[in-house]
């Protein structure tokens, strides 16, 4: 079976969403980043949408009519500003040794109100919150933790300097909801996948305490910081207190957010206050 076809693949879901929403993609531009082997890339421009693949070996991407073109996201993306309506990048960000630079760039070369899909293991349910806590690593008693052997999935010298890592930097919702906005990006629907066994049988067990302890947490926050006004707080930190208790979240094997960029870069710099004293100030 292909793994675009395979429910325990997340390929499947990225296709099932494609073909549920043609109308999305038809005669847009959408940039694949990693592309892999080319199946999303396949899938996109068979519904209609104009693909720019982009891989750091794409010696791997094998769709015909498509030409796949060496990236180093770390670099930058030889492509213009607000040129794409979409982004996927689908199971990346976690190799990515400086996401929010990736993240900058995506918003780059994305157009305002342009979407972007980010797929990635999901750091945060229950299942790989556990095996953290047990073991420093995403599946307890299976994989040792990251390290310069096994987490070393790419090095070829001859082709790139650059290295293809493996799962080192997982990120979880809440990293990553913050390092999007800081990018100019807002979540407007997270996909469901499927659930993982593991964690939908510590939910009983657990989901109290994270309610109760995120609940408290939202409350003493809202009171403390008098740095944004109440609409500001109320917005951030509520956004942070659905998704810390989301049972999608803590239940699911993957995230499958879709972003939407609201503004450039440089305009949420300017929005932003230093939470330490000014240089210069007593």
């Amino acid at each position: 079976m292909n793994y675009e076809d395979n429910p325990k693949s997340i390929k499947y879901y990225v296709k099932k969403y494609l073909l549920q929403h043609p109308n999305d993609f038809k005669d847009k531009i959408v940039v694949d980043l990693p592309a892999g082997n080319g199946v999303t890339s396949r899938i996109a421009q068979s519904i209609g949408a104009q693909v720019y693949p982009f891989d750091l070996f794409p010696e791997y991407f094998d769709v015909e009519g498509l030409n796949c073109k060496r990236v180093n996201i770390n670099e930058k993306v030889e492509l213009s500003d607000s040129f794409a309506d979409w982004i996927i990048c689908q199971e990346g960000i976690e190799h990515f040794t400086d996401q929010f630079h990736a993240l900058r760039e995506f918003s780059r070369v994305l157009k305002t109100g342009g979407r972007m899909i980010i797929t990635t293991p999901n750091y945060s349910n229950l299942r790989s919150r556990l095996s953290y806590f047990l073991s420093e690593c995403e599946r307890y008693n299976k994989i040792m933790p990251p390290n310069e052997m096994d987490s070393v999935w790419m090095s070829q010298q001859h082709i790139t300097n650059e290295i293809y890592f493996g799962h080192i930097f997982l990120i979880g919702i809440q990293k990553l909801r913050t390092l999007a906005a800081l990018a100019g990006f807002k979540i407007v629907d997270i996909v469901f996948t499927r659930s993982r066994p593991t964690s939908t049988l510590l939910l009983p067990f657990f989901y109290p305490f994270i309610y109760l302890s995120t609940y408290l947490n939202y409350r003493r926050n809202m009171r403390k910081n008098k740095d944004y006004d109440l609409q500001t707080k109320t917005s951030i930190y509520k956004e942070q207190f659905k998704l810390a208790t989301s049972l999608n979240t803590l239940l699911d094997s993957h995230l499958f957010v879709i972003f939407e960029k609201e503004k450039s870069h440089s305009e949420v710099s300017g929005y932003l206050k230093s939470k330490h004293k000014e240089f210069g100030v007593t």
